[in-house]
């Protein structure tokens, strides 16, 4: 015999219900029994409607591995290079939300968990483990339902997923595949098409290709009904109407991914210009839901360059800011709710050298990202062993470091080298040389704390500018810190408090009434 039971949410979730009931049918009684009530009971009435309301458009923005002090330096050096190097915060748009909570974002794998289970626990309310994709943990042979298909099929909302990075990397295939191991690149691909999702904008699939005996993502996505476009051009002359759409980003950096914010040229399409691409696109009178990552947080992080992750949080907030926009017009049927999988890099505002001072405004002499510097750069480097001194020279040009021996040393103010980093910044650049571009396998322990996986010469420049800014990194890797979610709009309310992740879904589905 099947035991009845019933959760301490659902029992919340029908009790609320049976009062709302009850109020609404007690208020026409209330109005006739006593006239001159008539215009309190109304109102009355009216305020339990709008409690009652559910969110008709539901925008969901990840900042990868965007943790408080990658929003707080984001503030800083906002506040700072906009006030001649006050020390004053700035505002993002959605730091000034009303409602504010905490979330831990654990899996059942580690305290230190990975993007497909945190983005799983985010679109299922359900844990586990690291590496994998709404699929239950450890037998990994039943999948789990998310937000965005329930909506999709129980409330015929339109769905749009966006991402920076890859469209299928693990938080945007979380919204939308079911996956044993978030490596089934190919798969994921196949499960976006066969979602009927009906907007998809990020970089190029990973394994676009599969193993070559059939067709490609990008043709298995048109047969599916998909417009396939990839130029910018293509995505501008989209209009309502278009049906449904995959956009693969026209301009593509380190990974096949979108570039970084401080990467991108004049007029090259960023995060802000697809989400509101998608508005144009997913509009409709029965709703929509938009999942929108912005995933190179999380890469500059783990690349534990500091100004890289600044400038694609500002992003973020530019995007955020073109659905207030939305929400300004529709302000009673829209909830705009803004997170992080987890935290990436362990990053600190504050580094020993420094001590009780803060440098941020160093951070505008770094005019590209570290992946930017290695591939227009580094890669020459290793290629014609290039001297330590000539390589420097690019240095100064790209990052304002500049070495003591340099004609403009006394003008270099708080980023002229000392003697010990100028050692540092050697030592990684004859490592660099020894070991080539592709060099995880000859690194060592040493190597690994000092560099991660990454080359030495640039990990060493990002750590001499964030040091001397007064920021640093503990690890290359997540951590298990909490995150915050902000929410404004119908339903925000719910997400004020400290919760687990798992919570975010089950409060959009209590809100919106999916089953």
């Amino acid at each position: 015999m099947k035991e009845n039971k019933i959760t301490r949410r659902n029992f919340l979730k029908v009790g609320a219900a049976a009062s709302a009931a009850g109020l609404l049918s007690a208020a026409p009684v209330a109005a006739s029994a006593a006239q001159p009530d008539a215009v309190g009971a109304a109102e009355e009435e009216n305020g339990l409607l709008d409690f009652l309301k559910k969110p008709k458009y539901i925008f969901l923005f990840i900042g990868d591995g965007m943790g408080t002090a990658q929003i707080q330096s984001a503030r800083f050096y906002k506040g700072t290079t906009e006030n001649n190097g006050a020390i004053t915060e700035g505002e993002l748009s959605f730091t000034s939300f009303p409602e504010v909570g905490s979330v831990t974002t654990y899996d059942s794998t580690s305290f230190c968990p990975d993007s497909a289970s945190t983005a799983t626990s985010i679109a299922t309310g359900n844990k586990t483990e690291s590496g994998v994709i709404n699929m239950c943990p450890w037998t990994r042979d039943v999948p789990y339902e998310t937000i965005a298909e329930k909506l999709h099929k129980q409330k015929n909302y339109k769905v749009g997923v966006v991402s920076t990075v890859n469209i299928d990397h693990a938080t945007p295939a979380a919204f939308y595949a079911h996956q044993s191991t978030r490596k089934n690149y190919y798969q994921i691909g196949v499960e976006l098409a066969n979602s009927g999702f009906e907007y998809f904008a990020g970089g190029e699939f990973q394994k676009v290709n599969g193993d070559g005996t059939g067709p490609n993502n990008h043709e298995v996505a048109a047969q599916a009904g998909y417009n396939v476009v990839t130029t910018q051009a293509g995505a501008a002359a989209l209009t309502a109407g278009a049906g449904k759409t995959l956009i693969i980003a026209e301009n593509l950096a380190d990974g096949k991914a979108m570039n970084y914010a401080m990467d991108a040229a004049n007029g090259e399409w960023q995060l802000t210009d697809y989400v509101k691409k998608g508005i144009e696109l997913l509009e409709n009178r029965k709703g929509f839901f938009l999942m929108t990552e912005s995933g190179k947080i999380d890469w500059a992080c783990h690349a534990n360059d500091a100004a890289a992750s600044i400038h694609d949080v500002l992003e973020m907030s530019n995007a955020v800011q073109a659905a207030e926009e939305f929400y300004n017009a529709h302000p009673n049927e829209t909830l705009i709710l803004v997170t992080a999988d987890h935290e990436t890099g362990g990053m600190a505002i504050g580094y020993k050298t420094t001590n009780y001072d803060t440098f941020l405004t160093n951070l505008t002499h770094q005019k590209m990202s570290y992946a930017k510097f290695d591939s227009t750069y580094v890669e020459n480097y290793i290629a014609n062993k290039t001297p330590f001194e000539a390589a420097m020279a690019d240095v100064k040009a790209n990052f304002g470091l500049t070495l003591p021996t340099d004609p403009d040393a006394a003008s270099a103010g708080k980023l002229l080298l000392t003697d010990y980093e100028v050692e540092n910044l050697r030592k990684a650049y004859e490592r660099t040389l020894e070991v080539g571009a592709s060099s995880q396998s000859k690194m060592s322990q040493q190597d690994y704390e000092l560099y991660g996986t990454y080359i030495p010469f640039s990990m060493a420049i990002c750590h001499t500018i964030n040091h001397k800014s007064g920021m640093d990194h503990t690890t290359y890797a997540h951590t298990g810190a909490m995150v915050n979610i902000y929410a404004k709009g119908v339903g925000a309310e719910k997400f004020r408090g400290v919760f687990d992740n798992t919570e975010i879904y089950h409060k959009l589905a209590e809100l919106t009434g999916v089953q």
